[in-house]
């Protein structure tokens, strides 16, 4: 069948996966693509400049040149409207056209989104069996509404049909590579090569999708987090470097990179010596120590982000359902700073309960082990997770409230205040956030002696200027590649909108070195050890 990728802004590892999957199954695969400039539903939200730059018509024009069978969507929370919008639409137009909703939102609120009648199929949880099934339900003319794992979809009566939740695939080296040629027109992937090693995380905090997506299982769930071979890894990375000419950084997006001691120093040690390319990756601190940290700097780690969140030792146990200690995180950023590893520290504002003193605490850390970036989030609660059923409890969050996130209407991620109902609480976070945006940069003799005070003069509307401007300058002072990548990505995007309108031609985003595909290469190299499964056969995993 013709299969379709529908997604917006970012690349998207889990649609650069079942891709893969789709293509080892005989599909054909192809994106829909939308940058969404300056209203990408996550970083920038610039309205007058995302109607100037608006490329929406760039999905129309995709499904109407395929005319897919089947359009696949992922949808965070930021997303799901807009995702609904662009299925609505393309079954108006195509009315045999079948959809398929994943992602964690589709996880947290199934029944929800399966009622909708722009969804066909709904994927709770991992998709990798799941996805194939619901692909050979469609193509089976004499499909009897059988249940499908994962997945829920409507009867001809309109009775749910749901399967079982099974367990968390636990051979993560049956899956195909990460499909990259599915982005290669609209994603500069040379300056950032986004994987994973990895899924799940050890932790559940209240406020994350983990809280509730290691629950779901309703059989023997086998392990949350499950870690590929050191061969497999290795294998993908040395495929993208003959594919692609030069990439300058490797994104490890794992929960929790450094989870397992022992497959950590076997894998670092193969990549010095095979890939050699700067790399990041995210951490937490209870899996830092020095060993580690230096494994890390060796093998060319030159950033690493770590969630801090609060530095209230006793809130975070009772609300956040974190356990690391004060004293934990000061140690991971010692070391980090020891071995010239670059610190980007999470931190939220507007935490419900916390403490105002939190803050101070923080700032003392903050002051006395200063990062390269110290990345600010404001409180959003997410559907499925503990912090939004205790919000609605507490009457935190009213129904009315819960009802607009369960269906992700003004949902707006990275800079959201709206929670925060106190003028004066928001005036004493925005103190803080600008505070912790220039500390990076400012002089040792001025860091040690600002507070929140010292600021306190600047107007909220000006703070929130400063903050925006602050933190680019910073991100660029410091070459974050986060913010090299990001605006490259903006430049491209921004260049390639007034090239099409004034020439009706898109360029590429990247050019491949040559045509290489992941199953030749890991072949090339491992053939001896493991083989993929040749094109159409059944991806085996339980």
């Amino acid at each position: 069948m013709k299969v379709t990728f529908v997604a917006i802004g970012a690349e998207q590892l889990a649609i650069s996966l079942l891709a893969g999957i789709a293509k080892r199954e005989g599909h054909d695969v192809s994106l829909a693509y939308s940058a969404s400039l300056f209203h990408d539903r996550w970083n920038l939200e610039i309205p007058f400049l995302g109607r100037l730059f608006d490329d929406s018509y760039k999905i129309d024009n995709k499904i109407e040149e395929v005319q897919p069978d089947v359009l696949v969507f992922s949808a965070l929370t930021a997303t799901y409207q807009w995702s609904l919008s662009i299925a609505r639409k393309a079954k108006e137009k195509y009315p045999n056209i079948k959809t398929i909703f994943g992602g964690v939102h589709i996880s947290a609120v199934p029944e929800r989104t399966i009622r909708k009648p722009a969804v066909d199929f709904a994927v709770v949880g991992e998709g990798d069996v799941a996805f194939i099934d619901i692909l050979n339900a469609i193509l089976d003319k004499n499909f009897d509404e059988k249940p499908i794992n994962n997945t829920l979809f409507l009867s001809k009566e309109g009775k749910i049909i749901r399967g079982l939740q099974k367990g968390f695939n636990q051979e993560l080296d049956e899956l195909p590579f990460f499909d990259k040629s599915l982005w290669e027109d609209h994603i500069r992937i040379e300056d950032k090569y986004m994987t994973m090693a990895s899924r799940g995380c050890p932790y559940k905090c209240s406020f994350c999708f983990n809280n509730f997506f290691a629950k779901l299982p309703e059989e023997k769930s086998g392990k949350y987090v499950r870690i590929r071979s050191v061969d497999h890894m290795i294998a993908e990375l040395l495929w993208a470097k003959k594919r692609y000419k030069k990439l300058s950084l490797i994104d490890f997006q794992d929960d929790v990179f450094t989870t397992d001691k022992k497959w950590l120093k076997l894998f670092l040690e193969r990549y010095k010596q095979e890939i050699n390319i700067p790399f990041q990756c995210l951490t937490h601190p209870k899996y830092m120590d020095e060993e580690i940290t230096r494994w890390l700097s060796d093998a060319g780690c030159v950033w690493i982000q770590m969630g801090v969140q609060s530095m209230d030792d006793e809130f975070k146990r009772k609300h956040l359902q974190r356990y690391e200690r004060s004293d934990n995180i000061e140690e991971a950023c010692r070391l980090m700073k020891q071995f010239g590893i670059k610190a980007k520290l999470d931190h939220m504002f507007g935490l419900p309960d916390e403490p105002i003193s939190a803050q101070e605490k923080a700032l003392n850390l903050y002051k006395k082990h200063p990062p390269s970036r110290i990345q600010t989030f404001w409180t959003c609660y997410l559907p499925g997770t503990d912090m939004l059923r205790e919000g609605i409890e507490s009457g935190q969050v009213t129904a009315e409230e819960a009802e607009r996130l369960y269906e992700g209407m003004d949902f707006f991620f990275y800079r959201n205040d709206d929670n925060i109902k106190n003028p004066k609480m928001v005036k004493i976070y925005k103190n803080y956030e600008l505070i912790f945006k220039i500390l990076p940069i400012l002089p040792k003799k001025l860091r040690s002696s600002i507070n929140q005070n010292s600021i306190n003069f600047i107007p909220t509307i000006l703070a929130n200027f400063f903050i925006f401007f602050t933190d680019i300058f910073t991100g660029f002072y410091q070459g974050n590649p986060d913010f090299g990548a990001y605006a490259k990505h903006y430049i491209f995007h921004m260049k390639n909108s007034i090239y099409y309108k004034l020439f009706r031609i898109s360029r590429k985003a990247t050019v491949p070195k040559n045509n290489i595909t992941p199953e030749e290469a890991y072949n090339e190299v491992y053939a001896s050890k493991v083989a993929f499964p040749p094109i159409g056969q059944r991806t085996a995993i339980v």
